[in-house]
């Protein structure tokens, strides 16, 4: 294992869905987990980035990192603390 290797204690799969919907569903997860846990986040969702980093900024929340690939986003949120 990497050093820099995130390790999410939970998946939340937002495949298919779209804005809000992706955002919800973290914030549900979130209230589940402590404080400094982190989640991964799978959306195809096109405003997805902007949508998962305003709210990150608004709730007090962590984006660790948003890695795209081909028609995919995966972000990683630390709840905070």
């Amino acid at each position: 294992m990497k050093e820099d290797e995130i390790i999410p204690l939970a998946v939340v799969d937002a495949l298919g869905l779209f804005c809000p919907l992706p955002v919800i569903k973290t914030e549900k997860k979130l209230r589940k987990l402590r404080a400094g846990d982190v989640v991964k986040v799978l959306s195809d969702d096109p405003t997805f980035p902007k949508d998962i980093s305003d709210w990150c900024r608004k709730s007090g929340n962590i984006l660790i990192e948003l890695r795209e690939t081909k028609s995919t986003y995966q972000a990683y949120v630390k709840k905070k603390s």
